[in-house]
């Protein structure tokens, strides 16, 4: 019997999920001279957008588990880029900071962006001009499966 709907050609999800493996991978020689993995450079970009956040609120920006989160954000205490320090209003909380190493970073990584949108520059279906509409359908997808 003959079911289209299970071929993995019509699976939006299978697109999605290459998609975001490849990218993270395309990533990887941008991140490995700043010392961070993928997910730790997502972090990174979560604190230097609003330092001093509890861990709860990072997890919750990225789309994660606190149990995700946590030991990511403790490679990166060992790695001087963050200290986490339990809230003195709620001792249950956790604030994470940047360290003075992981504000000097943001400079060092600005260009990553950058290095990433040459890596996409043959796909022309990600243009600088399109990126928002994708960007709003991405949203939307996001949103509807939270």
């Amino acid at each position: 019997m003959n079911c289209p709907q299970l071929l993995l050609d019509n699976q939006l999800c299978f697109r999605l999920y290459t998609a975001s493996r490849l990218i993270t991978q395309a990533y990887t020689p941008f991140l490995e001279g700043l010392g961070l993995t993928y997910p730790q450079y997502l972090v990174m970009m979560v604190l230097w957008e609003n330092d001093g956040q509890p861990v709860n609120d990072i997890a919750k920006r990225l789309v994660l588990e606190t149990n995700t989160v946590t030991p990511l954000l403790k490679r990166m205490e060992s790695a001087g880029l963050v200290e986490r320090l339990r809230d003195a209003a709620d001792g249950r909380k956790v604030m994470v900071r940047l360290t003075a190493a992981g504000k000097a970073l943001k400079a060092r990584a600005a260009s990553v962006p950058e290095g990433l949108a040459a890596e996409l520059a043959p796909c022309r279906s990600l243009s600088p001009e399109s990126a928002p509409q994708v960007f709003r359908m991405l949203d939307e997808i996001i949103a509807t499966l939270k």
